[in-house]
């Protein structure tokens, strides 16, 4: 027969057994399951939600980026437990996912509005954001808001629209308005428009213009046209630890070389190499590597000359090229391809090992494409060598969904990998890759195409 004692002690066990997994079965009034901060650390995840965008989260050549991204990847490891992104369409879609349990934390540059701080908790570095205009350095730079009465500014069919008619009205009227629909350019569009002199003014976030700052140092990004607004990351109500968390993190960070070289990486340094204006050939010699690209370049069935004019696009024939990004060496792989490639840790800078590596991965890629015709694969290839396999396949659904050739990359795929900086585009459902600034590849492709033909013509081997 069983102990009267051993029965109670079972009963006892079972409530002290209940009681420790309790806390982390707690809900919250919609049914959603509240985690803080030591549920997080047991579980040793965190879960953090963002949006695609220039300054949050994006994918460069197959690796995750963004400031918002890596500083909650400092975060994570701050609390010592892994990181998972989970991207939202919009700013309501990030809020619910956080109120209904599906993250922990929106990392995300979010406006502290009175009437949020009802369902989450406002944590982490406050930042300011404010709109100012894009214009070009120069004489005749605008320094006051009256000043855009009679001027001409191009602007996003969006919240820069609004805030750029209220300002028009507050000045009396004057400013001539160019509303651009969203489904043709995007905002960075607007502003490389402004940096080529093809119109003068448009409109961004702070936060956007210090990025294309980067990009184009001859714009001007200091006329502010709003007012400040105080924005930060969040966390629900029922996670006051992890929001304690957040801050003693952030209060602490901003003194870190980590944060300091995020910063650095993403709002200060350029975004171009610097790159020789004319490439002289003497005798026939592209570079002091031609044997190289003649050696690899036959494994991917290349002409010698197009492997060179990738390289002198990546690096200007500098071996020891560092991009902003972390892309390493002659042919700038980035550190997750060079291991996946054979290149051995400590030797990314050496020439053979590089180009190696390059064709190693030009020939994986060209498995995406192998239906492809030569000549177009050849562009496709180049086009994922810059962006990432992801964003082209994306470019590809994009051009099928809406009427364009699929297979064909010039007028066709490559508009499509420059809409992939609009919203409107990377939220598609056909797209699975999120935000890319597509620029940079559409001008890669052409200027690699357009110098292997000069190259071509020059040197008959």
């Amino acid at each position: 027969m069983r102990s009267p004692f051993l029965h109670i002690f079972s009963i006892m066990l079972g409530v002290i057994l209940l009681s420790c997994t309790s806390r982390s079965q707690e809900t919250n009034d919609n049914g959603a399951i509240i985690r803080d901060l030591q549920d997080i650390k047991n579980e040793k995840e965190l879960v953090v939600l963002t949006l695609y965008g220039s300054t949050s989260y994006f994918m460069y050549r197959g690796q995750e980026m963004g400031f918002h991204y890596e500083l909650a990847k400092q975060f994570a490891n701050y609390l010592d437990v892994k990181l998972k992104i989970e991207v939202a369409s919009n700013l309501d879609e990030l809020y619910n996912k956080l109120c209904e349990g599906e993250g922990d934390l929106i990392a995300y540059n979010l406006p502290i509005t009175k009437n949020k701080r009802d369902s989450v908790n406002f944590c982490g570095q406050e930042a300011i954001s404010h709109q100012v205009i894009i214009q070009k350095k120069g004489k005749g730079t605008l320094t006051d808001v009256t000043q855009l009465i009679g001027k001409k500014v191009h602007v996003m069919s969006d919240r820069y629209y609004k805030r750029l008619i209220n300002l028009n009205t507050e000045l009396g009227g004057g400013i001539d308005i160019i509303k651009i629909n969203p489904d043709s350019l995007s905002t960075e569009d607007l502003i490389q428009m402004v940096s080529k002199g093809d119109i003068q003014y448009t409109v961004a976030d702070n936060e956007v213009a210090k990025v294309n700052k980067t990009y184009y140092n001859n714009i001007d990004i200091n006329l502010i046209i709003s007012f400040d607004q105080r924005t930060a990351w969040a966390v629900r109500k029922g996670s006051p630890e992890l929001a304690k968390a957040a801050n003693e993190w952030f209060k602490n960070s901003t003194q870190t070389t980590a944060y300091t070289a995020t910063t650095k990486r993403y709002f200060e340094s350029s975004k171009n190499l610097p790159f020789s204006p004319v490439l002289s050939i003497v005798n026939g010699k592209i570079s002091h590597f031609d044997h190289y690209f003649k050696k690899y370049a036959p494994q991917v069935g290349w002409d010698w000359k197009l492997l060179a004019s990738l390289a002198y696009t990546e690096s200007n024939f500098d071996s020891t090229a560092v991009s902003w990004a972390g892309a390493k060496g002659l042919m700038q792989l980035m550190p997750r391809t060079a291991r996946a490639m054979g290149v051995p840790r400590g030797k990314e800078f050496y020439v053979e090992e590089s180009i190696k590596g390059a064709t190693k991965y030009i020939a994986t890629v060209e498995n995406y494409f192998k239906e492809l015709e030569k000549k177009e694969r050849i562009k496709f290839v180049l086009g994922s060598y810059n962006a990432g396999v992801g964003h082209i396949l994306d470019a590809r659904a994009l051009a099928d969904k809406y009427g364009h050739n699929k297979d064909i990359w010039s007028e066709n795929v490559e508009k499509y990998i420059l809409l992939k900086s609009n919203r409107e585009y990377f939220t598609d459902p056909v797209c699975k890759h999120g935000y890319f600034r597509g620029t940079e590849t559409y001008n890669f492709v052409r200027d690699i195409i357009a110098r292997y033909e000069f190259y071509q013509d020059k040197i008959k081997e």
